[in-house]
């Protein structure tokens, strides 16, 4: 049931008084035009096309900050203090959001966790091999 179906339900039915204003929000409409926060409303679509280019810089930037752990485990051939149960369980994490980005068919998800599963992969064959 909506408001203007209870609205004239009322009026048919005489429970208000003619001359009475039944809608209490009448001027809610007025007060969201004069006061609208919102700042996407503007440009709406190059927010979110910005945002959508951004987000493939920032998934490669997240992999790129593992590089000295790589550096350390591969050139130094050291995986002191590198747990194998960690960066296993990054790869299975990483795998599970490949999927959800394939079958959600999201490109940026699917790009930045490829990343990460070559970079997790490229960690616990280092640590196999030099633990």
């Amino acid at each position: 049931m909506t408001f203007a179906t209870l609205v004239s339900g009322f009026k048919r039915r005489k429970h208000i008084p003619e001359g009475v204003h039944v809608e209490p929000l009448h001027h809610y409409s007025r007060r969201q035009r004069k006061y609208n926060f919102n700042f996407l409303q503007s440009r709406p679509d190059a927010f979110k096309k910005n945002i959508d280019q951004l987000v493939y810089f920032v998934g490669a930037v997240g992999p790129i900050m593992t590089l000295p752990q790589l550096y350390t485990v591969w050139v130094d051939q050291s995986a002191a203090g590198v747990s194998l149960i960690t960066w296993s369980a990054y790869i299975f994490t990483a795998a599970f959001w490949i999927t959800y980005g394939f079958i959600h068919k999201e490109k940026p998800i699917i790009f930045t966790h490829s990343c990460w599963i070559l970079i997790h992969c490229l960690m616990v064959t280092g640590i196999l091999m030099y633990s």
